[in-house]
């Protein structure tokens, strides 16, 4: 037995409060309660309300703490995402500069003088010419040896040097294109941002540097010249350098020699009786291009045009050349001409009239 107000010995089960004996009630859990009891006083003047609610803690120390921390972060956040978006949007800026020009010189070259075109058959003219060794058609456009530059491997190359070649082929040697029925298998080949440049110049040519159609291809005045056969002649060279880290540029430079004819004359007979469709002439047009490819062009076969030089003969100096070619023909000559007059005193009149002499070694031998 024990004694009054002493604890009971260890292990002894009796007692009244020893069920409870398990259950803690540190500082932690009286801090974190939400109901309180009233004192006695207070249960003698309220007996219906024993507890009351206690009103909410406020966060003190490490919940701010975290609090603050976390908003600042969200903040640092939102602040690094935008001046990511910004400087992406500048080095766009920077990076995709306005769309591209030609710039197109277009030179007639005449015979001068009373020198009249040598005429005969085309088979008979291109034997006698300098022409005689060089090959018929796209197997004259021929590509330089394939080697890869420091930001370009050479299958890079290769495509650049493919789509070029294309672009040669169709803007000098397509029937279409050079009778001007059609500019569409030129235009596909182009960057788009040239299109505009592009359907300008052959829609509404003019002799201002940037918008001859005969800069971005060959075309002969309709109803004015047709072609009497034996193919187009073809010699030239491709050069591949890379001028930025994300261009290439090709300068392709080719001669191309085509039998031609008045148009309407294949029925009609020469002034010595021999019929008409003999009597054919031999034109040549010497075409230096700069073409531009940058990775977006290589991966949709584009390419830009940035400058492009033709010398076209024999042709009258006076014969405007920024639309369409006007040959000379068997017979002709160009006698007095001389290129149009220049006013000095007029701004915005397009380029100055250029014409040059065509040399006699050009031309076939008699």
């Amino acid at each position: 037995m024990t004694g009054p107000g002493e604890p009971p010995p260890r292990g002894f089960s009796g007692g009244g409060d020893d069920e409870y004996r398990s259950t803690v009630f540190d500082e932690s859990f009286v801090r974190a309660a939400r109901l309180q009891e009233f004192s006695a006083r207070e249960r003698l003047a309220d007996r219906e309300h024993p507890v009351r609610p206690l009103p909410p803690r406020p966060l003190r120390g490490r919940p701010w703490r975290g609090l603050v921390l976390a908003v600042l972060i969200v903040f640092a956040f939102g602040a690094v995402v935008h001046a990511g978006i910004r400087t992406q949007q500048q080095q766009q800026s920077v990076s995709r500069p306005g769309p591209r020009v030609i710039s197109s010189t277009v030179v007639p070259l005449s015979p001068g003088g009373e020198s009249r075109v040598p005429g005969g058959r085309p088979a008979r003219l291109l034997e006698r010419s300098p022409a005689a060794e060089f090959y018929t058609g796209a197997a004259g456009v021929t590509l330089p040896p394939v080697r890869s530059t420091a930001h370009f491997a050479d299958s890079q190359v290769l495509a650049a040097l493919a789509v070029a070649k294309e672009y040669v082929v169709e803007s000098s040697l397509n029937p279409e294109v050079l009778s001007g029925e059609t500019a569409r298998p030129v235009r596909i080949l182009i960057d788009p941002d040239q299109h505009a440049q592009f359907d300008r110049s052959i829609k509404r040519p003019a002799a201002d540097g940037h918008h001859a159609a005969t800069g971005w291809l060959v075309r002969f005045a309709p109803g004015h010249t047709e072609f009497a056969g034996e193919g187009v002649r073809v010699r030239g060279t491709m050069q591949v350098r890379e001028t930025e880290a994300d261009a290439l540029e090709i300068v392709t430079d080719h001669v191309f020699v085509y039998a031609v004819r008045p148009a309407g004359a294949s029925g009609e007979r020469a002034a010595d009786g021999r019929p008409g469709g003999e009597a054919a002439s031999l034109f040549t047009v010497r075409r230096e291009l700069r073409l531009r490819f940058d990775r977006e062009d290589l991966r949709d076969q584009h390419l830009t045009v940035e400058r492009s030089e033709v010398r076209a003969g024999p042709m009258s100096c006076a014969a405007p050349a920024h639309d369409a070619l006007r040959p000379l023909t068997a017979g002709q000559s160009a006698g007095a001409d001389h290129p149009a007059g220049t006013d000095p005193y007029v701004r915005d009149g397009g380029d100055s009239p250029v014409c040059g002499t065509l040399d006699p070694s050009s031309l076939p031998r008699p």
